[in-house]
């Protein structure tokens, strides 16, 4: 049994565990009515480049040849990369596997020249929200809160050369209302696509 860590993109015939994994998952826990398109629409939102160096990475962990996790990270900025399709397989969990993909992923950005890492997750994952807190991330919610007046989950960590340094980012207050929270993830998100967006055209034209 040999477990290896490679480079992958979401259109290579490897990923698709994955992506049916999270889609099966997102939409199980969430329903597939829960968003435009389903769990489906919103992992593929965003370009294929923005998951490859420099600006970003896609990581599988395989393991005999079979995909058993994986992950990704794409560029808010210069200093931070958002931890995205973080996945494992269902019948192999609590073995440590998305902990070593999330750990590839900060030395990937940290190499890259990324200091802060990004990622949200949802209010339906406690496990996923364990991990992250596990791994030294810290939460920009309340956790006293019920997660439901959030929705969407962020956490922040500091890498590569602010590693062990603690993130001033302020705590964002929760909403009033589960359909508050539902209006400001979506208006926070059409943001940030409009920003990642911007920044990968900006760095295709440069490349050009």
């Amino acid at each position: 049994m040999t477990d290896i860590i490679v480079r992958s993109s979401l259109l290579e015939p490897a990923t698709q565990p994955l992506i049916e994994g999270l889609v099966s998952e997102y939409d199980g826990r969430y329903g597939a009515a829960s968003r435009p398109g389903g769990a489906r629409a919103e992992i593929l939102r965003y370009p294929v480049a923005l998951f490859s160096p420099p600006l970003g990475d896609f990581l599988l962990l395989q393991r005999d040849g079979e995909t058993i996790a994986g992950g990704a990270f794409m560029s808010h900025d210069d200093e931070t990369a958002e931890l995205k399709r973080i996945w494992t397989h269902p019948a192999l969990r609590r073995q440590g596997l998305a902990r070593k993909i999330v750990v590839a992923l900060e030395e990937s950005a940290a190499e890259l020249g990324y200091t802060r890492a990004y990622l949200s997750t949802g209010f339906r994952q406690p496990e996923a929200v364990a991990l992250y807190v596990s791994l030294g991330y810290r939460p920009l919610f309340d956790t006293t809160v019920d997660p439901l007046y959030y929705r969407s989950l962020p956490f922040e960590k500091l890498i590569g050369a602010k590693a062990g340094k603690v993130g001033s980012t302020p705590i964002y207050p929760p909403a009033t209302s589960f359909e508050e929270a539902t209006a400001r993830v979506t208006a926070l998100k059409a943001g940030q696509e409009q920003k990642i967006t911007a920044r990968l055209a900006a760095y295709q034209a440069s490349a050009a």
